[in-house]
């Protein structure tokens, strides 16, 4: 075991932590993970792969922490000794960013800091030079100066979140400038899966489809579906942050399709997929409008390509088709459920 290569994983729950917390373990890693407490249990999306911690042999350790709590990440980087760190966690929900604009920009931004700064003195004392991954995001662009949008774009972030997503992509930047680290940044654009969050638009619109098909539900409110994303596979995406780890040299790459779709056709292509057309279902409803939009975004991501040999495997229509027959037998679970008179917790589906 003393052997294996170790790896810290913030938000190790959420979508890309689960899915990099799989590809970490098939590369043989001892997988520590960054978990907030929390009165209900949230480990759904990694229960599959966690077992008995004192099981002898368990590459997978969870440990109670949080990106706004400085002393937890000091005692739980001691623990892990991590030879890579992968902050994936945040407050990530861009329209929910508005209406808790300060624990946004906490846990996105300050958190980063606070972690890079662990980091910092972590390697001062222990002798480890853990590698750094930080999550930026496409939504730093905001209101576009150019199309694609590639590494050198200026930003122009139009939401608390893409704010504090700023502020965690330059500190990232300024500790490998000022200190040495081995720090990247991956800018990602939207990806996807079936372990999306379920207030997340791809996901809201799927997990409908699958209702709607069944009887379970009527309609689909949804805000700006003129809205432009670049749409990925986040299955595709995870491995795109492992690789940048692994190089000799850190740098900043932008992780995208090179193709973008509008919300409006993710939905259409969704119910196509159960033979529905999506107008008979769709209403608008202004209540999920952001206060400032962001219209367009296409990533250009020709660097990842040209550098470390990086392309996405899955498709849009793959990634849709993915999702609704997830939600599908998602729904069909629920219906046979109600059918046998089990109370099931009615799907709200909001802020996208």
């Amino acid at each position: 075991m003393a052997d294996l290569k170790r790896a810290l994983i913030t938000g190790i729950t959420g979508q890309d932590g689960s899915y990099l917390a799989e590809l970490l373990l098939d590369k043989g890693y001892e997988v520590h993970g960054l978990i907030r407490r929390s009165s209900s249990f949230s480990t759904e999306r990694i229960d599959h792969i966690y077992r008995d911690p004192h099981q002898k042999g368990v590459r997978l350790k969870l440990h109670y922490g949080d990106l706004c709590d400085a002393d937890s990440l000091n005692r739980v980087l001691g623990i892990a000794k991590p030879n890579e760190v992968y902050n994936l966690g945040a407050q990530s929900h861009v329209r929910v960013s508005f209406d808790m604009p300060i624990y946004t920009a906490d846990s996105v931004g300050m958190g980063t800091l606070n972690l890079l700064e662990c980091i910092r003195r972590f390697r001062e004392d222990s002798g480890i030079d853990p590698r750094f991954y930080q999550a930026s995001s496409s939504e730093m662009y905001g209101k576009v100066v150019e199309t694609p949008q590639s590494e050198t774009t200026p930003f122009h972030p139009r939401s608390p979140y893409a704010c504090a997503k700023v502020m965690g992509h330059y500190a990232t930047v300024n500790y490998r400038e000022a200190y040495g680290m081995h720090a990247s940044c991956g800018i990602l654009f939207n990806h996807e899966s079936p372990r999306r969050g379920e207030t997340f638009v791809t996901r809201k619109i799927t997990r409908a489809v699958g209702r709607i098909k069944l009887g379970l539900q009527d309609k689909l409110y949804l805000g700006n579906l003129d809205s432009k994303r670049d749409w990925g596979f986040a299955g595709d995406y995870v491995e795109m942050m492992w690789r940048m780890l692994q190089q000799d040299t850190a740098d900043d790459y932008v992780v995208a399709t090179g193709e973008t779709y509008s919300v409006r056709e993710f939905a259409e292509k969704a119910f196509s997929k159960v033979g529905l057309n999506f107008e008979d279902y769709v209403e608008f409803d202004p209540r999920y409008l952001r206060p400032s939009e962001v219209d367009l975004l296409l990533g250009d991501p020709s660097k990842a390509k040209r550098q470390l040999g990086w392309v996405p495997r899955t498709s849009f229509d793959e990634l849709v088709t993915m999702m609704v027959e997830h939600d599908l037998e998602l729904a069909s679970r629920e219906k046979t459920l109600r059918d046998a008179g089990h109370s099931v917790p009615d799907f709200a589906g909001h802020d996208q």
